[in-house]
């Protein structure tokens, strides 16, 4: 339910209606429950899909980590990630080709032009170390 609600609230705030009522359902979330079930989603998607479609998503997950990080925007990043990562979309891409990764990219789009300012040279820093980890250095890429 958790899940479906904050996917909600970011299609109510692309969309530009009220949030507060959906907001008060989910007040009291463990973050650190939420983040961390991510992050062990994260990786198989990011081998699937690549070092650069996954960086966006990697930059959400740690400034989501971020204490200074409000509960909306943690709700919007939380949301904007597991809308990515779920093979359940609006718009299927297997029925609709390129129309059909255009709601997940909507969604990326609003969340990074949001979050954008909170993305740090250290937290740029944890996203290059956790892709080098994936995927190894750019180094050993570059050598191959």
């Amino acid at each position: 339910m958790f899940t479906i609600i904050c996917i909600t609230i970011l299609a109510y705030m692309i969309m530009g209606k009220d949030i507060k009522r959906l907001l008060a359902r989910v007040k009291n979330v463990d973050w650190r429950d939420k983040i961390n079930r991510i992050y062990i989603k994260l990786q198989p998607y990011a081998l699937k899909v690549g070092r650069v479609a996954a960086r966006p998503l990697l930059q959400f997950y740690y400034v989501m980590k971020d204490e200074k990080t409000s509960a909306l925007d943690r709700i919007l990043i939380y949301a904007a990630i597991i809308y990515t990562i779920s093979p359940v979309s609006l718009i299927p891409s297997a029925v609709f080709k390129f129309i059909g990764v255009l709601d997940e990219g909507a969604a990326v789009l609003y969340v990074y032009k949001k979050i954008k300012g909170k993305i740090t040279p250290e937290i740029n820093a944890q996203v290059d170390e956790t892709l080098d980890q994936w995927f190894g250095t750019r180094y050993e890429m570059v050598r191959e």
